[in-house]
């Protein structure tokens, strides 16, 4: 489903003013995961089937808010001195600190924003952006002036070691995007959007234990198994829906846009693997030199793969600001999302995780 513009002949739009993003300092490679997990596999055979050659992980002690919190900082850092202080912060997570509360708030009370509205979306890999649509709309519809996205996964906390199929793909990492209001044809300006669901493949892509229907303790409607607290994934049938999915929601937004597959002069895929993301653009005709992404050095990171693929192609300067982007992904849920903008004009910032410091006693209010 296309989202609407807000009003016919309406160009104002939300713009990324700010790029940040925070990678773990540990690098892991291919062969220290099979080493790990003692898997029945190798490293000619992991680069060849995923492109990936290494990954970054978080120790025990960084958190996913850790990571989160670094990214937003670099974020509001990129806007420079005089950049929009941040009224609303939106956290695309699958791996929370708790599962109650939200990480999102914790996050905001660390970056010093006070009594902001910060809320945690879930959408898996599709995560970011789902919640770059969202914050677009809250943004334009007047309720907030300069929201943040941060998208933060932990995967090392739900992934299998000793799961060939999954092990080998996963990495840790949190990138963030600063909007403000601007115009439709300025660097930075969200286009389209496009999203969608299908909960009929609801488990492809899960966590089994952990939830309601399986909690991780155990009740008289079950107790989970070793195995269920981790992330399981059914391959074949996910490569079929990603690339089919990923193909027709880009489709779908350049139409809405007005642009061809050959205006993009910048294509990011959720960097899940590498011959998925050749699928994709081989069928939407995006030539090879116009395909951005950083999944060789740091695996698949879930719902922070998309902006941390654009933070690396932006720190590096590899588009001209206001170049035609496409950004599409594909994750749980099912779920998949699609946003055109023009490249932005923002310096991409990156930061060291954040160690959460003590947190303030509230002291008792009495009611009013």
């Amino acid at each position: 489903m296309t989202s609407p513009s807000s009003a016919a002949g309406d160009r104002a739009r939300a713009v990324i003013a700010g790029i940040g993003s925070c990678l773990p300092p540990l690098v892991v490679t291919n062969t220290q995961v099979i080493a790990r997990g003692n898997l029945d596999t190798t490293d000619a055979w992991i680069t060849g089937r995923t492109g990936i050659h290494r990954r970054r992980l978080a120790g025990p002690a960084i958190s996913t808010g850790d990571l989160a919190t670094a990214a937003a900082r670099a974020a509001i850092d990129s806007t420079g001195p005089s950049g929009p202080r941040p009224d609303l912060l939106l956290l695309v997570t699958t791996t929370p600190d708790r599962p109650c509360p939200a990480t999102a708030p914790e996050v905001a009370h660390r970056l010093g924003l006070g009594t902001v509205p910060a809320f945690d979306l879930a959408a898996v890999c599709s995560g970011f952006l789902y919640g770059l649509a969202t914050a677009s709309a809250l943004l334009r519809s007047g309720t907030c002036r300069a929201p943040l996205v941060v998208a933060a996964e932990k995967y090392s906390t739900i992934v299998d070691p000793f799961d060939r199929d999954t092990a080998p793909l996963f990495g840790d990492a949190a990138a963030a995007v600063a909007l403000r209001l601007g115009d439709a044809d300025e660097p930075g300006a969200l286009l389209e959007t496009d999203w969608g669901s299908d909960g009929g493949g609801s488990d492809l892509i899960t966590v089994a234990a952990g939830g309601s229907r399986l909690p991780v303790t155990g009740t008289s409607t079950g107790t989970p198994g070793h195995g269920d607290r981790y992330f399981r994934m059914r391959g074949r049938q996910v490569y079929a829906h990603a690339v089919r999915r990923m193909t027709s929601s880009a489709e779908a937004v350049l139409a809405t846009t007005g642009w061809r597959p050959e205006d993009v002069q910048a294509f990011i895929g959720h960097q899940a693997n590498q011959r998925i993301l050749d699928a994709v653009a081989d069928r939407l005709g995006v030539p090879p030199r116009h395909r951005l992404g950083n999944i060789r050095d740091v695996g698949n990171t879930a719902g922070a793969s998309v902006p941390l693929a654009l933070a690396d192609a932006a720190a590096r300067h590899a588009c001209a600001p206001g170049a035609r982007t496409l950004l599409t992904a594909f994750g749980g849920g099912l779920t998949w999302a699609s946003a055109t903008l023009l490249w932005p004009d923002a310096p991409a910032r990156t930061a060291a995780p954040e160690p959460r410091p003590p947190l303030h006693d509230h002291q008792e209010v009495s009611p009013p």
